[in-house]
C-alpha cells in the first residue's frame, strides 16, 4: 500500500502505534496538534534540529528506512551530547512523495523507535506534507543540561589540549565503500565502515563524563570533519590551534580504504566528518585524567590530537613528515559544494 492510498491521518495513527511511549513526562504525545511534555528539572532547556534530505544526505537505493530512522534522530543527540546533556523528547517531520510504501514508513519508525529507546527519548510528535521531489526527514530534539556542566564552542583557552572520542574517518571511508563498489577491502572490514556511515553512535555516556568533571572548557561533535569542527571551536573560542596528522586516531578499517584510494589515512580523519565523535578542549595538567575517567566509564578511547594556541599563532596541520602547513576546513558545506559546482 502507498501512503496515496491510505491518506494522511490513518498514516498519524499507524506512525503512533509504533513510536508513541507512555511515559509519565509525556502528557500528550502522537496525535494533537501540539505536545504537551512535564519538565521539573531543574537546568537549561536544549534544543536541536537537523534534516535528511534524500540526494543530499542519503540515496534510498543505499540505506535502510529502519537504518535512516536510527540515523536521522541520533545525528540530533549527538548535538545534544556535544552541550553536555541528556535528551528527553524528539518531534518528527515526514515530507514523502504519495508513491511511498507505507511499508517504509513503518520502518522508518521503528529505527526512530529503536534509537529512541536505546536512550530513553520519547517520540511525541511532527508532521506530514506531501513532497513533489523526494523524502524530507527533519528531527527536532529536545533535552536538557544541568547549568554548570553546559559546553560551548566558546570556552577553549591557549594552551588546551585538544581531544577526540572514538576514531575519524570511518563514515567518510564507509561512503567511499558505497561510492566504489570496486574497492577491494574485507568482508569485515566492509561491515564496520557502513554501520559507522549508517547508524552513527551519539557519544551521550562520554559526553557526561566530560561535562560532569568540570574540568572542558570547549566542546562540538564532529559533523562536518575535524578540520572545520575544530575551527568553529578556534572562531569562537577567538583562538588558534595546532593538530598532529601523525596522532588521528584511524581504524585498521579506515585505513585499508585509504590504501585502496590511494591517499593518507589522515586526509579520511580530518577531512571526511559524519563521524559524530565528540572534539573537547581540557586544560594540559587535567587531559590524562580526564581520558582515563572516560575509557573507565565508557571504554571508548580517548586522543590527544592537538594544542590551542593564541589567535594571533594561527591554525596549523603538523604532517607526519614533521612539516607543518596551515589547517583548511574542507569538511563538509551545503551551499559551498554548490559554489564549487
Amino acid at each position: 500500500m502507498r501512503v496515496s492510498e491510505l491518506g494522511e491521518f490513518p498514516l498519524i495513527d499507524r506512525i503512533a502505534e509504533i513510536a508513541a511511549v507512555k511515559r509519565p513526562d509525556v502528557i500528550v504525545g502522537i496525535g494533537d496538534d501540539v505536545a504537551v511534555l512535564e519538565t521539573q528539572e531543574e537546568g537549561w532547556l536544549l534544543a536541536k534540529v537537523d534534516s535528511q534530505v534524500e540526494g543530499v544526505h542519503f540515496r534510498r537505493d543505499t540505506i535502510s528506512p529502519r537504518h535512516l530512522g536510527r540515523r536521522s534522530l541520533a545525528i540530533n543527540l549527538s548535538d545534544i551530547a556535544a552541550a553536555g546533556g541528556r535528551p528527553q523528547f524528539a518531534l518528527v517531520s515526514l515530507a514523502l512523495p504519495p508513491s511511498i510504501e507505507v511499508g517504509w514508513v513503518d520502518e522508518l519508525y521503528r529505527g526512530l523507535r529503536e534509537e529512541g529507546d536505546r536512550y530513553g527519548v520519547a517520540i511525541v510528535g511532527g508532521n506530514l506534507a506531501r513532497s513533489q521531489g523526494g523524502i524530507f526527514v527533519d528531527v527536532f530534539a529536545l533535552g536538557r543540561v544541568q547549568r554548570p556542566h553546559l559546553l560551548l564552542r566558546s570556552g577553549a583557552k591557549p594552551g588546551d589540549q585538544v581531544l577526540v572520542t572514538g576514531t575519524l574517518g570511518d563514515s567518510a571511508a564507509g561512503l567511499s565503500l558505497l561510492s566504489n563498489h570496486s574497492l577491494s577491502v574485507p568482508a569485515e572490514d566492509r561491515e564496520f565502515l557502513l554501520a559507522r556511515h549508517f547508524t552513527p553512535t551519539p557519544r551521550l555516556a562520554e559526553a557526561q563524563v566530560i561535562a560532569g568533571s568540570g574540568k572542558a572548557t570547549a566542546m562540538i561533535d564532529v559533523s562536518d570533519g575535524l578540520s572545520s569542527d575544530i575551527g568553529h571551536i578556534c572562531d569562537c573560542s577567538q583562538v588558534g590551534v595546532r593538530l598532529w596528522a601523525e596522532r588521528l586516531p584511524v581504524s585498521p578499517a579506515a585505513r585499508s580504504v585509504a590504501r585502496s584510494t590511494h591517499q593518507a589515512p589522515w586526509h579520511l580523519a580530518i577531512d571526511g566528518g559524519e563521524d559524530y565523535e565528540l572534539c573537547f578542549t581540557v586544560p594540559a595538567e587535567n587531559a590524562e585524567e580526564l581520558i582515563h575517567a572516560i575509557q573507565q566509564e565508557t571504554g571508548t578511547l580517548v586522543t590527544v590530537v592537538g594544542q590551542i594556541l593564541p589567535a594571533d599563532e594561527g591554525r596549523w596541520l603538523v604532517l607526519e613528515d614533521g612539516k607543518q602547513v596551515p589547517l583548511e576546513a574542507k569538511g563538509w558545506d551545503h551551499f559551498e559544494q554548490l559554489i564549487k559546482e
